[in-house]
């Protein structure tokens, strides 16, 4: 058996390597390292593939964030309301333009935010919700941008971990995520489902003035070399990242459906087991699994995850401290139990290896060694 990792990368480039050696080699042969055709048809590539008008490539999926609020004009002041369960970076760019993050609770099952929670915590100054597709699958979009139109609120899909999963709106319409709010963005850094070979990142919108706007800001605020019309950054993707992204683009689809198969191996080892409990999929998105993430209570998580290790199984806790709890973003409005179902979660949550190239004997190890502990 092979040694198990998180995300194996090597596995996954070996399969591809003619083509991403080609593609590379060609990029070293053209010298059109920033900018140029490649990528711009991996723009072009993409927005096919997530249904929108528009797709910018930047630096990463934190840079897009950031873009985001900047594109929109969000001022200091101003506040954002998101999750507190997420990755720290969905809040350092709120906090970074000095914009207010307003922290609301998550669904105990799928991990996203709460739309009741986003509503009781709008005021006066909330000019936008960022719903962050936690671990692969979509939040509950429809409920979200009802709510941002009634109190006339941008929405940004954090489509960092979701990018391909499928949403069904209540009219039966399907849309991708990435594709439903005013903007969003991704991030590609190298363990994300498309994860180039080093750091990347893109937005998405319908909407082509506010495109026009993202690219003038990713370009120091300039859309006419040496003339600067609005205070801008450095933001770009480059040509070898995009030409790999290309690549792995095609295979999107296929490396969605082993995730899946691998999940379903897990879902049938693990579902009858006392004290954890198997990812809860949402009804109206598919889930592509950049993470599969168990809940295991009766105070056995932390007792599991060594179990494994010490099996040469890693094992990741995403998240093991809250934002709101973070030293950084501590505040009076968000004590500790603010957020009962987040700082929960925090103690039950264990993420299992996922990747395209899990194999049936890693997979039978995983999960005999999880049922293990537990008889």
């Amino acid at each position: 058996m092979k040694p198990i990792q998180m995300v194996d990368l090597v596995g996954q480039y070996e399969k591809i390597k003619p083509e991403v050696d080609v593609a590379v080699q060609g990029i070293m042969g053209s010298a059109a390292f920033i900018g140029g055709p490649e990528v711009k048809a991996f723009e072009n590539e993409l927005s096919e593939f997530i249904g929108v008008k528009n797709t910018i490539a930047c630096a990463n999926g934190t840079d897009a964030l950031q873009i985001a609020m900047m594109a929109l004009g969000l001022e200091r002041g101003d506040e954002v309301i998101t999750a507190s369960f997420t990755f720290v970076a969905t809040v350092e760019v709120v906090a970074l333009l000095g914009i207010t993050p307003v922290f609301a609770d998550v669904l105990p099952g799928t991990f996203n935010l709460d739309p009741a929670d986003v509503e009781r915590k709008i005021t006066p100054r909330t000019k936008a919700i960022i719903p962050v597709h936690l671990f692969g699958q979509t939040a509950d979009m429809d409920a979200i941008m009802a709510i941002a139109e009634m109190h006339g609120l941008f929405v940004i899909e954090d489509n960092a971990q979701a990018i391909g999963a499928v949403y069904t709106r209540k009219d039966g319409t399907q849309r991708k995520s990435g594709s439903i709010g005013h903007i969003a963005s991704t991030s590609f850094f190298p363990s994300k489902n498309l994860g180039c070979y080093g750091d990347g990142g893109a937005l998405f919108t319908n909407d082509d003035e506010l495109a026009k706007k993202v690219r003038r800001i990713c370009n120091h605020g300039s859309d006419t070399r040496y003339y600067h019309e609005v205070v801008g950054v450095n933001s770009r993707l480059d040509a070898m990242q995009a030409a790999i992204l290309r690549i792995k683009l095609k295979h999107l689809s296929e490396y969605d459906a082993a995730r899946n198969a691998a999940a379903t191996f897990y879902d049938n080892a693990f579902k009858d087991l006392k004290d954890i409990s198997i990812p809860e999929r949402s009804p109206n998105s598919t889930h592509v699994f950049h993470q599969y993430t168990l809940k295991v209570t009766g105070g056995h998580r932390d007792g599991l995850k060594k179990h494994l290790e010490d099996r040469g199984i890693p094992a990741m806790i995403y998240y093991p401290v809250p934002c709101h709890l973070q030293s950084a973003y501590k505040t009076a409005q968000f004590p500790e139990g603010s957020l009962p179902i987040t700082e929960k979660l925090t103690l039950e949550v264990l993420s299992l290896p996922m990747s395209t190239e899990l194999e049936n004997d890693q997979l039978t190890h995983i999960t005999n060694a999880v049922k293990s502990f537990f008889q």
